[in-house]
């Protein structure tokens, strides 16, 4: 059994690595060719946070395993992950664990390439400004997907607390360089989003974080932190003026986003407005933007095929260059 850290991730995986394999891994899903139970949420009130535990099979490639991950908000004022999480990895064809690695960081890499991948197909070529709504665990990996996909000149970042937003910036500034993009801390969502051509938000809000009727013709939205049926970051506006909506499962955001299923509830949109998902567009079953003036919109909330197939191919190149611990119980 293979042991992989953080530090052994990114010895051998690329955002990019990862942005590939997501797009792959929710072909395989669009093509029936895994089986992904829902995942299993258990409440924490006392700490205001929940544990997951999420399972996948990918036929394609033989793989199985299940992360376990837990969304802890409070963490983030104790210097530790608001998502610690492990994966557990599993050979398909003998049910043996093979490797267990940092699902903390597979989450964060995971999700943020998944609106890599979203963003690569379904915004502006041209796409120049950019705006980050929330600075916790997963945002790091959202800023940097999004400049693997799109050269940007500026990324506007805004936060409930500033200091943190400034910080944040100036970190992700010196982290990202070579990319020569301004990233910059605003005090104002609702301005900041005005012209942006991408607008990404990765926060656990119950009310949405920015005035949808501000945007621009042609804007791209991800929605990727709302992951419960009371969690609300996007505004209903977008939700409902979308030209294109599209999921990275349908039938998991159907089921737990409230991005979705309270403005259902209240009739401004219907399952009919819903074009489909991520995986349907890349087999070209389903139709991404088609012209420039199109707003887009995608909603994740994460699948476990996206930790199996990530999982799955990180493991194979770890075994390839020799990195990891082996373990054997």
């Amino acid at each position: 059994m293979l042991v992989l850290t953080k530090a052994d991730i990114k010895k051998v995986f690329t955002m990019k690595d990862a942005i590939h394999a997501d797009k792959e891994a929710l072909r395989m899903y669009a093509q029936g060719k895994s089986v992904v139970p829902l995942r299993v949420n258990i409440d924490i009130p006392k700490e205001q946070g929940q544990s997951l535990f999420m399972p996948a099979y990918v036929e394609e490639l033989d793989a199985t395993g299940i992360k376990i991950v837990s969304v802890f908000p409070k963490n983030i004022e104790i210097g530790k992950p608001s998502v610690p999480a492990q994966m557990i990895l599993m050979d398909g064809k003998t049910g043996e664990v093979c490797a267990i690695m940092d699902g903390t960081y597979l989450t964060q890499l995971r999700t943020g390439a998944v609106q890599g991948a979203a963003t690569d197909i379904l915004a502006r070529e041209d796409a120049k400004i950019a705006v980050l709504f929330g600075t916790g665990g997963q945002a790091g990996t959202q800023l940097e997907a999004m400049l693997n996909v799109r050269d940007l000149e500026e990324v506007r970042v805004f936060d409930i607390n500033f200091e943190r937003a400034k910080q944040f910036a100036a970190e992700m500034q010196q982290e990202f360089a070579h990319f020569n993009t301004r990233i910059i801390a605003v005090e104002d969502g609702n301005e900041a989003v005005k012209d942006a051509d991408i607008i990404t938000t990765v926060t656990t809000s119950r009310r949405p974080v920015f005035d949808g009727t501000l945007v621009k013709k042609g804007v791209h939205v991800n929605g990727v932190g709302a992951y419960t049926p009371e969690m609300q970051e996007l505004p209903e506006t977008i939700v409902q003026q979308a030209d294109k909506v599209i999921f990275d499962t349908k039938e998991g955001v159907l089921a737990e986003a409230g991005d979705f299923i309270i403005p259902m509830q209240k009739g401004i949109v219907s399952e009919e407005d819903f074009e489909g998902d991520l995986g349907q567009v890349i087999l070209g079953e389903v139709k991404g933007r088609e012209t420039e003036q199109e707003i887009t919109l995608f909603k994740s909330v994460g699948t476990a095929v996206l930790d199996v197939v990530t999982a799955h191919q990180i493991y194979k190149k770890a075994l390839a260059l020799n990195v990891g611990q082996s373990v054997e119980l």
